[in-house]
Protein backbone atom coordinates (compact mmCIF):
# COMPACT_ATOMS: atom_id res chain seq x y z
CA UNK A 1 0.00 0.00 0.00
CA UNK A 2 3.09 2.55 1.08
CA UNK A 3 5.04 1.66 -2.25
CA UNK A 4 1.35 2.47 -4.33
CA UNK A 5 0.97 5.81 -2.58
CA UNK A 6 4.46 6.44 -3.25
CA UNK A 7 4.34 5.99 -7.07
CA UNK A 8 0.46 7.93 -7.08
CA UNK A 9 2.67 11.16 -5.02
CA UNK A 10 5.47 10.53 -7.71
CA UNK A 11 2.93 10.51 -10.48
CA UNK A 12 1.11 14.13 -9.06
CA UNK A 13 4.68 15.65 -8.75
CA UNK A 14 5.71 15.29 -11.93
CA UNK A 15 2.12 16.36 -13.19
CA UNK A 16 2.28 19.31 -11.38
CA UNK A 17 5.64 20.20 -13.27
CA UNK A 18 4.65 19.34 -16.07
CA UNK A 19 1.53 21.23 -16.01
CA UNK A 20 4.03 24.50 -14.66
CA UNK A 21 5.59 24.15 -17.64
CA UNK A 22 2.84 23.96 -20.10
CA UNK A 23 2.70 27.79 -20.53
CA UNK A 24 6.32 28.20 -21.08
CA UNK A 25 7.76 27.15 -24.47
CA UNK A 26 10.98 25.19 -24.83
CA UNK A 27 14.03 27.32 -24.22
CA UNK A 28 15.82 27.12 -28.11
CA UNK A 29 19.06 25.51 -28.07
CA UNK A 30 22.18 27.97 -27.59
CA UNK A 31 19.97 31.29 -26.62
CA UNK A 32 21.17 33.05 -24.20
CA UNK A 33 19.48 35.79 -22.39
CA UNK A 34 21.18 39.58 -21.39
CA UNK A 35 19.74 41.57 -18.64
CA UNK A 36 19.63 45.28 -19.33
CA UNK A 37 18.48 48.00 -16.45
CA UNK A 38 18.23 51.73 -17.87
CA UNK A 39 17.52 55.32 -16.62
CA UNK A 40 16.50 58.47 -18.48
CA UNK A 41 15.99 61.80 -17.64
CA UNK A 42 17.52 61.23 -13.98
CA UNK A 43 18.35 65.21 -13.84
CA UNK A 44 20.44 64.96 -10.55
CA UNK A 45 17.63 64.21 -8.41
CA UNK A 46 19.59 62.04 -5.73
CA UNK A 47 16.86 61.91 -3.26
CA UNK A 48 13.57 60.58 -3.21
CA UNK A 49 10.71 62.48 -4.64
CA UNK A 50 7.09 61.78 -4.82
CA UNK A 51 5.30 60.00 -7.72
CA UNK A 52 1.82 59.88 -8.59
CA UNK A 53 0.93 57.36 -12.01
CA UNK A 54 -1.80 55.37 -13.15
CA UNK A 55 -0.75 51.49 -13.25
CA UNK A 56 -1.83 49.08 -16.07
CA UNK A 57 -4.31 48.22 -14.27
CA UNK A 58 -6.21 51.99 -13.92
CA UNK A 59 -5.07 52.67 -10.87
CA UNK A 60 -3.88 55.89 -9.84
CA UNK A 61 -1.03 55.95 -6.89
CA UNK A 62 1.27 57.77 -5.28
CA UNK A 63 4.52 56.65 -4.05
CA UNK A 64 8.07 58.35 -2.71
CA UNK A 65 10.13 56.66 -5.25
CA UNK A 66 13.61 57.53 -6.38
CA UNK A 67 16.97 58.49 -5.10
CA UNK A 68 20.19 56.78 -5.74
CA UNK A 69 19.58 54.97 -2.46
CA UNK A 70 16.72 52.55 -3.57
CA UNK A 71 17.96 52.63 -6.98
CA UNK A 72 21.44 50.90 -5.85
CA UNK A 73 19.60 49.08 -3.77
CA UNK A 74 17.28 47.80 -6.38
CA UNK A 75 20.47 47.40 -8.83
CA UNK A 76 21.81 45.06 -6.15
CA UNK A 77 19.41 42.79 -5.67
CA UNK A 78 19.01 42.59 -9.51
CA UNK A 79 22.61 42.01 -10.11
CA UNK A 80 21.90 38.64 -7.32
CA UNK A 81 19.63 37.40 -10.04
CA UNK A 82 22.34 37.97 -13.05
CA UNK A 83 25.29 39.16 -11.92
CA UNK A 84 26.46 40.51 -15.29
CA UNK A 85 23.45 42.84 -15.89
CA UNK A 86 24.06 46.13 -17.93
CA UNK A 87 23.27 49.44 -16.65
CA UNK A 88 22.88 52.17 -19.34
CA UNK A 89 20.97 55.12 -20.26
CA UNK A 90 19.63 57.62 -22.52
CA UNK A 91 20.74 60.67 -21.27
CA UNK A 92 19.93 64.13 -19.20
CA UNK A 93 21.43 62.28 -16.25
CA UNK A 94 22.42 65.73 -15.17
CA UNK A 95 21.41 69.50 -15.79
CA UNK A 96 18.38 71.03 -14.70
CA UNK A 97 19.43 69.19 -11.02
CA UNK A 98 18.11 69.63 -7.91
CA UNK A 99 21.01 72.41 -5.97
CA UNK A 100 22.34 69.18 -4.17
CA UNK A 101 23.86 68.29 -7.45
CA UNK A 102 23.47 71.82 -9.35
CA UNK A 103 25.47 73.40 -6.45
CA UNK A 104 27.88 71.09 -7.42
CA UNK A 105 28.49 71.16 -10.98
CA UNK A 106 26.59 67.76 -10.77
CA UNK A 107 29.41 66.45 -10.30
CA UNK A 108 28.04 64.65 -7.11
CA UNK A 109 25.19 62.90 -9.51
CA UNK A 110 28.11 61.97 -11.85
CA UNK A 111 30.09 60.21 -9.00
CA UNK A 112 26.72 58.35 -8.01
CA UNK A 113 26.66 57.21 -11.27
CA UNK A 114 29.99 55.76 -11.40
CA UNK A 115 28.95 53.78 -8.42
CA UNK A 116 26.18 53.05 -9.53
CA UNK A 117 28.30 50.75 -12.20
CA UNK A 118 26.40 52.64 -15.23
CA UNK A 119 28.26 51.68 -18.26
CA UNK A 120 27.31 53.63 -21.28
CA UNK A 121 24.73 56.73 -21.96
CA UNK A 122 23.51 58.40 -24.73
CA UNK A 123 24.35 62.00 -24.33
CA UNK A 124 21.48 64.12 -23.59
CA UNK A 125 20.69 67.92 -24.70
CA UNK A 126 21.14 68.72 -20.36
CA UNK A 127 24.79 67.50 -20.67
CA UNK A 128 25.63 70.07 -23.12
CA UNK A 129 23.67 73.27 -20.78
CA UNK A 130 27.36 73.96 -19.72
CA UNK A 131 29.03 73.55 -23.30
CA UNK A 132 31.01 71.20 -24.89
CA UNK A 133 34.16 71.74 -23.06
CA UNK A 134 32.30 71.38 -19.39
CA UNK A 135 30.99 68.13 -20.74
CA UNK A 136 34.55 66.35 -22.34
CA UNK A 137 36.00 67.60 -18.40
CA UNK A 138 32.89 65.75 -17.24
CA UNK A 139 33.63 62.90 -19.31
CA UNK A 140 37.16 62.73 -19.14
CA UNK A 141 38.21 64.55 -15.41
CA UNK A 142 39.81 68.07 -14.41
CA UNK A 143 39.27 71.16 -12.72
CA UNK A 144 39.15 73.43 -15.63
CA UNK A 145 35.92 74.40 -15.88
CA UNK A 146 33.58 77.07 -16.86
CA UNK A 147 32.12 77.40 -13.47
CA UNK A 148 35.13 77.35 -11.37
CA UNK A 149 32.87 78.40 -8.61
CA UNK A 150 30.95 74.92 -8.34
CA UNK A 151 33.70 72.34 -10.40
CA UNK A 152 35.90 70.34 -7.74
CA UNK A 153 34.32 71.86 -5.00
CA UNK A 154 33.25 68.38 -3.42
CA UNK A 155 35.65 66.22 -4.37
CA UNK A 156 39.41 68.40 -4.90
CA UNK A 157 39.79 66.90 -7.78
CA UNK A 158 36.63 65.56 -10.02
CA UNK A 159 38.23 61.83 -11.81
CA UNK A 160 35.83 62.16 -14.86
CA UNK A 161 33.07 60.08 -15.54
CA UNK A 162 34.05 55.94 -15.31
CA UNK A 163 31.24 55.63 -17.91
CA UNK A 164 30.92 56.74 -21.34
CA UNK A 165 29.24 59.16 -23.13
CA UNK A 166 27.91 58.69 -26.33
CA UNK A 167 26.67 60.85 -29.55
CA UNK A 168 26.34 59.03 -33.29
CA UNK A 169 24.56 61.78 -34.43
CA UNK A 170 26.96 64.90 -33.34
CA UNK A 171 29.91 65.63 -35.60
CA UNK A 172 32.87 67.92 -34.48
CA UNK A 173 33.05 70.12 -38.00
CA UNK A 174 36.94 70.64 -37.51
CA UNK A 175 37.49 66.78 -37.76
CA UNK A 176 34.43 65.70 -39.42
CA UNK A 177 34.28 62.96 -36.54
CA UNK A 178 31.64 62.03 -33.89
CA UNK A 179 32.63 64.65 -31.27
CA UNK A 180 32.21 61.61 -28.81
CA UNK A 181 31.82 58.25 -29.59
CA UNK A 182 29.35 56.95 -31.52
CA UNK A 183 28.80 53.62 -29.42
CA UNK A 184 30.02 51.40 -26.73
CA UNK A 185 30.46 47.52 -27.31
CA UNK A 186 30.05 46.00 -23.94
CA UNK A 187 29.96 41.60 -23.55
CA UNK A 188 27.89 39.92 -20.95
CA UNK A 189 27.27 36.10 -21.06
CA UNK A 190 30.00 35.80 -23.61
CA UNK A 191 27.53 37.80 -26.00
CA UNK A 192 28.83 41.52 -27.49
CA UNK A 193 26.53 43.92 -27.88
CA UNK A 194 26.50 47.40 -29.27
CA UNK A 195 25.03 50.39 -27.81
CA UNK A 196 24.64 53.33 -30.20
CA UNK A 197 24.06 56.62 -28.81
CA UNK A 198 22.23 59.43 -30.08
CA UNK A 199 20.82 62.86 -29.17
CA UNK A 200 17.92 65.10 -30.55
CA UNK A 201 18.82 66.67 -33.76
CA UNK A 202 17.50 70.66 -32.39
CA UNK A 203 19.82 70.50 -29.63
CA UNK A 204 21.17 73.83 -30.33
CA UNK A 205 17.73 75.77 -30.29
CA UNK A 206 17.72 74.56 -26.14
CA UNK A 207 21.31 75.31 -25.28
CA UNK A 208 24.13 78.18 -25.29
CA UNK A 209 24.66 78.65 -29.44
CA UNK A 210 28.55 78.97 -27.94
CA UNK A 211 28.72 76.02 -26.05
CA UNK A 212 27.86 74.47 -29.23
CA UNK A 213 29.34 76.05 -31.59
CA UNK A 214 31.64 73.64 -34.09
CA UNK A 215 29.41 71.13 -33.54
CA UNK A 216 26.97 69.51 -36.13
CA UNK A 217 23.71 67.59 -34.94
CA UNK A 218 22.57 65.32 -37.56
CA UNK A 219 19.63 62.91 -38.35
CA UNK A 220 19.25 60.94 -35.72
CA UNK A 221 18.17 57.31 -37.77
CA UNK A 222 21.19 57.93 -40.20
CA UNK A 223 23.90 58.45 -37.60
CA UNK A 224 22.91 55.62 -36.25
CA UNK A 225 22.42 53.24 -39.40
CA UNK A 226 25.72 54.77 -40.69
CA UNK A 227 27.91 52.77 -37.74
CA UNK A 228 26.48 49.37 -38.16
CA UNK A 229 28.65 48.14 -40.84
CA UNK A 230 31.48 49.29 -38.74
CA UNK A 231 29.99 46.97 -36.01
CA UNK A 232 29.54 43.74 -38.18
CA UNK A 233 32.80 44.25 -39.44
CA UNK A 234 33.27 43.83 -35.87
CA UNK A 235 31.54 40.48 -35.25
CA UNK A 236 29.05 42.59 -33.37
CA UNK A 237 25.45 41.67 -34.12
CA UNK A 238 23.02 42.69 -31.32
CA UNK A 239 22.68 46.41 -30.92
CA UNK A 240 20.90 48.82 -28.54
CA UNK A 241 19.90 51.80 -29.61
CA UNK A 242 19.80 54.59 -26.59
CA UNK A 243 18.59 58.19 -27.61
CA UNK A 244 17.74 60.95 -26.62
CA UNK A 245 14.41 61.88 -28.04
CA UNK A 246 11.23 60.57 -27.23
CA UNK A 247 6.96 60.17 -27.62
CA UNK A 248 4.18 60.12 -25.53
CA UNK A 249 1.41 57.78 -25.23
CA UNK A 250 -1.90 57.43 -23.32
CA UNK A 251 -0.66 53.75 -22.05
CA UNK A 252 -0.04 53.09 -18.55
CA UNK A 253 4.03 53.24 -17.95
CA UNK A 254 3.95 49.48 -17.49
CA UNK A 255 1.69 47.99 -19.67
CA UNK A 256 3.46 46.31 -22.19
CA UNK A 257 3.97 46.54 -25.98
CA UNK A 258 1.45 49.52 -26.21
CA UNK A 259 0.71 50.41 -29.74
CA UNK A 260 -0.25 54.21 -29.42
CA UNK A 261 3.14 55.68 -29.27
CA UNK A 262 3.38 58.91 -30.77
CA UNK A 263 5.51 62.05 -31.50
CA UNK A 264 9.30 62.31 -33.10
CA UNK A 265 10.99 59.15 -31.91
CA UNK A 266 8.39 57.00 -34.03
CA UNK A 267 9.63 58.55 -36.67
CA UNK A 268 13.04 57.94 -36.08
CA UNK A 269 12.45 54.18 -35.05
CA UNK A 270 10.39 54.01 -38.68
CA UNK A 271 13.99 54.73 -40.17
CA UNK A 272 16.51 52.61 -38.49
CA UNK A 273 17.66 48.79 -39.86
CA UNK A 274 15.64 46.47 -39.40
CA UNK A 275 18.83 44.78 -37.48
CA UNK A 276 17.77 46.98 -34.40
CA UNK A 277 15.20 45.31 -32.15
CA UNK A 278 15.56 47.70 -28.92
CA UNK A 279 15.38 51.55 -28.33
CA UNK A 280 15.78 52.91 -25.34
CA UNK A 281 14.61 56.64 -25.05
CA UNK A 282 14.26 59.63 -23.49
CA UNK A 283 13.92 63.29 -23.40
CA UNK A 284 9.53 63.20 -23.04
CA UNK A 285 9.85 62.44 -19.08
CA UNK A 286 6.99 59.45 -20.01
CA UNK A 287 7.27 56.09 -18.98
CA UNK A 288 6.32 53.22 -21.83
CA UNK A 289 6.64 49.99 -23.09
CA UNK A 290 5.90 50.22 -26.94
CA UNK A 291 6.18 48.24 -30.11
CA UNK A 292 6.79 50.34 -33.10
CA UNK A 293 7.33 47.84 -36.67
CA UNK A 294 7.52 45.47 -33.97
CA UNK A 295 10.03 47.23 -32.38
CA UNK A 296 11.03 47.65 -28.86
CA UNK A 297 10.88 51.45 -27.24
CA UNK A 298 10.94 52.31 -23.93
CA UNK A 299 11.25 54.97 -21.06
CA UNK A 300 11.56 54.74 -17.63
CA UNK A 301 9.83 57.96 -16.82
CA UNK A 302 12.09 61.01 -15.26
CA UNK A 303 13.99 61.46 -11.87
CA UNK A 304 14.93 57.80 -11.08
CA UNK A 305 11.51 57.33 -10.19
CA UNK A 306 11.10 54.23 -12.47
CA UNK A 307 13.68 51.75 -14.15
CA UNK A 308 13.48 49.67 -17.28
CA UNK A 309 14.67 46.11 -16.92
CA UNK A 310 14.70 44.59 -20.57
CA UNK A 311 15.56 41.14 -21.33
CA UNK A 312 17.52 40.40 -24.51
CA UNK A 313 17.23 36.60 -26.12
CA UNK A 314 20.46 36.33 -27.95
CA UNK A 315 21.56 32.96 -30.30
CA UNK A 316 25.19 32.61 -29.23
CA UNK A 317 25.88 30.97 -33.05
CA UNK A 318 24.49 33.93 -34.79
CA UNK A 319 25.11 36.75 -32.44
CA UNK A 320 21.70 38.27 -32.99
CA UNK A 321 18.90 39.72 -30.95
CA UNK A 322 16.11 37.09 -31.80
CA UNK A 323 13.29 38.04 -29.32
CA UNK A 324 12.94 40.75 -26.33
CA UNK A 325 10.47 42.58 -23.49
CA UNK A 326 10.70 44.67 -20.74
CA UNK A 327 8.75 45.96 -17.54
CA UNK A 328 9.21 49.11 -16.11
CA UNK A 329 9.57 48.60 -12.30
CA UNK A 330 8.56 51.83 -9.66
CA UNK A 331 11.61 52.21 -7.62
CA UNK A 332 9.87 52.72 -4.29
CA UNK A 333 11.55 53.16 -1.58
CA UNK A 334 11.96 49.89 1.09
CA UNK A 335 11.48 47.64 -1.56
CA UNK A 336 14.63 46.04 -1.56
CA UNK A 337 17.53 45.91 1.35
CA UNK A 338 19.70 48.57 1.58
CA UNK A 339 23.09 49.33 -0.15
CA UNK A 340 25.51 50.77 2.87
CA UNK A 341 28.08 52.01 0.51
CA UNK A 342 25.72 54.25 -1.17
CA UNK A 343 23.82 54.95 1.76
CA UNK A 344 27.11 56.40 3.12
CA UNK A 345 27.80 58.60 -0.11
CA UNK A 346 24.15 60.17 0.03
CA UNK A 347 24.63 61.19 3.36
CA UNK A 348 28.02 62.83 2.94
CA UNK A 349 26.28 64.49 0.06
CA UNK A 350 23.46 65.57 2.41
CA UNK A 351 25.27 66.95 5.06
CA UNK A 352 27.80 68.98 2.77
CA UNK A 353 24.90 70.23 0.56
CA UNK A 354 22.60 71.45 3.55
CA UNK A 355 25.69 73.41 5.19
CA UNK A 356 25.54 75.69 2.09
CA UNK A 357 21.83 75.27 0.89
CA UNK A 358 20.29 75.65 4.26
CA UNK A 359 21.39 79.48 4.36
CA UNK A 360 18.65 81.98 4.63
CA UNK A 361 18.58 84.63 2.16
CA UNK A 362 15.36 86.73 2.87
CA UNK A 363 11.69 86.80 3.88
CA UNK A 364 9.08 86.50 0.72
CA UNK A 365 5.69 87.92 1.06
CA UNK A 366 3.70 84.54 0.83
CA UNK A 367 4.40 81.03 1.61
CA UNK A 368 4.19 79.71 -2.24
CA UNK A 369 5.15 81.32 -5.19
CA UNK A 370 3.74 78.17 -7.93
CA UNK A 371 3.58 77.62 -11.70
CA UNK A 372 1.11 78.27 -13.42
CA UNK A 373 -0.39 75.21 -14.59
CA UNK A 374 -0.99 76.46 -18.41
CA UNK A 375 2.08 77.21 -19.29
CA UNK A 376 0.54 79.93 -22.03
CA UNK A 377 -0.12 82.13 -18.79
CA UNK A 378 1.98 84.59 -16.81
CA UNK A 379 2.85 83.25 -13.32
CA UNK A 380 3.52 85.43 -10.13
CA UNK A 381 7.18 83.62 -9.73
CA UNK A 382 7.96 84.38 -12.86
CA UNK A 383 7.07 88.36 -12.27
CA UNK A 384 9.25 88.04 -9.39
CA UNK A 385 12.47 86.41 -11.61
CA UNK A 386 11.88 88.83 -14.27
CA UNK A 387 12.04 91.95 -11.75
CA UNK A 388 15.21 90.39 -10.36
CA UNK A 389 16.87 90.77 -13.57
CA UNK A 390 15.47 94.20 -14.08
CA UNK A 391 16.98 95.32 -10.77
CA UNK A 392 20.02 93.52 -11.36
CA UNK A 393 21.00 95.09 -14.82
CA UNK A 394 19.57 98.63 -14.07
CA UNK A 395 23.17 99.88 -14.02
CA UNK A 396 23.23 98.78 -17.79
CA UNK A 397 20.57 100.92 -18.86
CA UNK A 398 17.54 97.94 -18.60
CA UNK A 399 14.35 98.59 -18.76
CA UNK A 400 12.55 95.38 -19.95
CA UNK A 401 13.46 92.07 -18.22
CA UNK A 402 12.11 88.56 -20.63
CA UNK A 403 12.85 85.06 -18.80
CA UNK A 404 11.97 81.98 -20.49
CA UNK A 405 9.30 79.58 -18.33
CA UNK A 406 11.68 76.49 -19.14
CA UNK A 407 14.99 78.48 -16.84
CA UNK A 408 12.13 78.27 -13.77
CA UNK A 409 12.13 74.57 -12.55
CA UNK A 410 10.08 74.65 -9.22
CA UNK A 411 7.97 76.62 -7.40
CA UNK A 412 8.96 79.16 -4.15
CA UNK A 413 7.72 76.96 -1.21
CA UNK A 414 9.29 78.58 1.55
CA UNK A 415 7.00 77.20 4.46
CA UNK A 416 5.46 79.45 7.53
CA UNK A 417 8.33 81.43 8.15
CA UNK A 418 8.26 83.21 4.34
CA UNK A 419 12.39 83.24 4.92
CA UNK A 420 13.67 81.79 1.59
CA UNK A 421 17.00 79.93 1.53
CA UNK A 422 19.66 79.41 -1.03
CA UNK A 423 18.58 75.90 -1.46
CA UNK A 424 15.02 77.07 -2.51
CA UNK A 425 16.25 79.30 -4.58
CA UNK A 426 19.04 77.35 -6.36
CA UNK A 427 15.91 74.53 -6.96
CA UNK A 428 13.94 77.70 -9.09
CA UNK A 429 16.84 78.29 -11.37
CA UNK A 430 19.05 75.78 -11.24
CA UNK A 431 21.27 76.26 -14.51
CA UNK A 432 23.07 79.50 -13.45
CA UNK A 433 22.74 81.70 -16.10
CA UNK A 434 24.52 85.20 -16.43
CA UNK A 435 22.81 87.80 -17.72
CA UNK A 436 22.85 90.05 -20.63
CA UNK A 437 21.91 93.19 -21.66
CA UNK A 438 21.16 94.61 -25.48
CA UNK A 439 19.13 96.62 -27.20
CA UNK A 440 15.70 96.00 -29.44
CA UNK A 441 14.16 98.25 -31.44
CA UNK A 442 10.08 98.33 -30.91
CA UNK A 443 9.56 96.20 -33.83
CA UNK A 444 11.96 94.16 -32.66
CA UNK A 445 9.95 93.23 -29.75
CA UNK A 446 6.39 93.28 -31.22
CA UNK A 447 8.60 90.05 -33.49
CA UNK A 448 9.84 88.64 -30.38
CA UNK A 449 6.41 88.51 -28.72
CA UNK A 450 5.16 86.43 -32.09
CA UNK A 451 7.83 84.63 -31.84
CA UNK A 452 6.44 82.72 -28.71
CA UNK A 453 2.41 81.38 -30.45
CA UNK A 454 4.86 80.07 -33.41
CA UNK A 455 3.75 76.71 -34.28
CA UNK A 456 1.40 76.15 -30.85
CA UNK A 457 4.94 76.83 -29.15
CA UNK A 458 3.11 78.87 -26.10
CA UNK A 459 1.26 75.70 -24.84
CA UNK A 460 4.61 73.66 -24.83
CA UNK A 461 7.43 75.93 -23.67
CA UNK A 462 5.50 78.80 -22.03
CA UNK A 463 5.23 82.49 -22.83
CA UNK A 464 8.09 84.70 -21.87
CA UNK A 465 8.03 86.26 -18.06
CA UNK A 466 7.98 90.03 -18.36
CA UNK A 467 9.31 92.39 -15.79
CA UNK A 468 7.53 95.16 -14.14
CA UNK A 469 6.40 98.09 -16.05
CA UNK A 470 6.02 96.46 -19.12
CA UNK A 471 3.17 94.87 -20.54
CA UNK A 472 0.80 93.44 -23.36
CA UNK A 473 -2.31 91.42 -24.99
CA UNK A 474 -2.38 88.87 -27.18
CA UNK A 475 -5.28 86.74 -28.88
CA UNK A 476 -4.91 83.20 -29.53
CA UNK A 477 -8.24 83.82 -31.81
CA UNK A 478 -6.02 86.30 -34.09
CA UNK A 479 -3.87 84.05 -36.41
CA UNK A 480 -0.58 82.90 -36.35
CA UNK A 481 1.94 85.91 -36.33
CA UNK A 482 -0.51 88.37 -35.50
CA UNK A 483 -1.76 87.47 -32.27
CA UNK A 484 -0.28 90.56 -29.71
CA UNK A 485 -2.68 93.02 -30.07
CA UNK A 486 -1.73 96.00 -31.93
CA UNK A 487 -0.97 99.40 -29.58
CA UNK A 488 -1.59 96.79 -26.73
CA UNK A 489 2.75 96.54 -25.85
CA UNK A 490 3.37 99.06 -23.05
CA UNK A 491 6.48 100.11 -21.29
CA UNK A 492 5.38 102.26 -18.00
CA UNK A 493 1.51 102.73 -19.89
CA UNK A 494 3.31 104.24 -23.24
CA UNK A 495 2.94 102.40 -26.25
CA UNK A 496 6.27 101.28 -28.23
CA UNK A 497 7.47 102.96 -30.52
CA UNK A 498 8.41 100.59 -33.79
CA UNK A 499 11.59 102.64 -34.62
CA UNK A 500 12.92 103.13 -31.19
CA UNK A 501 15.64 101.34 -29.37
CA UNK A 502 14.80 99.84 -25.88
CA UNK A 503 17.64 98.42 -23.28
CA UNK A 504 16.94 94.77 -22.74
CA UNK A 505 18.18 92.64 -19.94
CA UNK A 506 17.72 88.99 -20.46
CA UNK A 507 19.71 85.46 -19.63
CA UNK A 508 22.59 84.14 -22.00
CA UNK A 509 20.79 81.52 -23.37
CA UNK A 510 17.99 83.36 -24.35
CA UNK A 511 20.44 86.86 -26.10
CA UNK A 512 21.82 83.46 -28.32
CA UNK A 513 18.20 82.42 -29.75
CA UNK A 514 17.57 79.38 -27.15
CA UNK A 515 14.00 78.45 -26.82
CA UNK A 516 13.76 79.09 -30.59
CA UNK A 517 13.75 83.15 -30.30
CA UNK A 518 15.48 84.31 -33.09
CA UNK A 519 14.89 88.04 -32.39
CA UNK A 520 17.23 88.08 -29.08
CA UNK A 521 20.46 87.22 -31.38
CA UNK A 522 19.52 90.64 -33.98
CA UNK A 523 19.89 92.67 -30.60
CA UNK A 524 22.18 95.44 -30.83
CA UNK A 525 25.11 96.72 -28.32
CA UNK A 526 25.08 93.47 -26.36
CA UNK A 527 26.79 93.96 -23.13
CA UNK A 528 27.64 90.67 -20.61
CA UNK A 529 26.88 91.40 -17.17
CA UNK A 530 28.64 88.76 -15.70
CA UNK A 531 25.53 88.59 -13.26
CA UNK A 532 24.16 85.05 -12.47
CA UNK A 533 20.63 84.77 -12.37
CA UNK A 534 20.40 83.18 -8.96
CA UNK A 535 22.81 86.01 -7.49
CA UNK A 536 20.68 88.30 -8.98
CA UNK A 537 17.54 86.76 -7.69
CA UNK A 538 19.06 86.22 -3.91
CA UNK A 539 20.19 90.15 -3.99
CA UNK A 540 16.62 91.05 -5.45
CA UNK A 541 14.92 89.19 -2.66
CA UNK A 542 16.92 90.68 0.39
CA UNK A 543 17.05 94.23 -1.05
CA UNK A 544 12.79 93.88 -0.92
CA UNK A 545 12.98 92.02 2.60
CA UNK A 546 15.80 95.20 3.88
CA UNK A 547 13.15 98.18 2.49
CA UNK A 548 10.44 96.17 4.25
CA UNK A 549 8.70 95.53 1.27
CA UNK A 550 9.11 91.49 0.56
CA UNK A 551 8.86 90.28 -2.91
CA UNK A 552 6.13 88.33 -4.09
CA UNK A 553 2.66 87.49 -4.59
CA UNK A 554 -0.30 85.13 -4.32
CA UNK A 555 -1.30 85.65 -8.36
CA UNK A 556 -0.06 87.16 -11.09
CA UNK A 557 0.21 90.71 -11.63
CA UNK A 558 -1.42 90.93 -14.79
CA UNK A 559 1.42 92.31 -16.76
CA UNK A 560 0.35 89.97 -19.94
CA UNK A 561 -3.43 89.96 -21.05
CA UNK A 562 -4.43 86.80 -22.59
CA UNK A 563 -7.78 87.35 -24.47
CA UNK A 564 -9.71 84.11 -25.10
Amino acid sequence: MKTIQTHRAMALALAALLAGCAGAPPRPPGVVDINLATLNDFHGNLEPSRLTYTDAAGKTRTVTAGGIDTIAAALQAWRKEDRELLLVGAGDLIGASPAISAMWADETTLGAMNRLGLRATSVGNHEFGSGRLELLRQQKGGCVSPRPEKACKFEPVWPGANFQYLAANVIDMVTNKPFLPAYKIEQAHGVKIAFIGAVVKDTPSAVLASGVAGLQFTDEAQAINRVLPELRAQGVHAYVVLIHQGGRTASALDRPDCPDLRGDVVDIVKKLDPAIRVVVSGHSHKGYLCRVDGRLVTQAEMGGHVMSRIKLSVDRASGKVVGESARNVVLEQGKHPADPAMDAYLRTVRERSGQVLARPVARVAVAAMELSEDKADEFALGDVVADSQLYAARGYGAQIAFVNRGGIRLALSTGADKVATLGQLQAVLPFGNDLEVLNLTGAQIYALLEEQFMGGRAGSRGVLQVSEGFGYQWDEKRPEGARVVPGSVLLHGVPLEPDSSYRVVTNHFLAEGGDSYPTFTRGASRAPTAIRDIDALAAYLARRDQDGKPAGAAVAAGRIQRIK
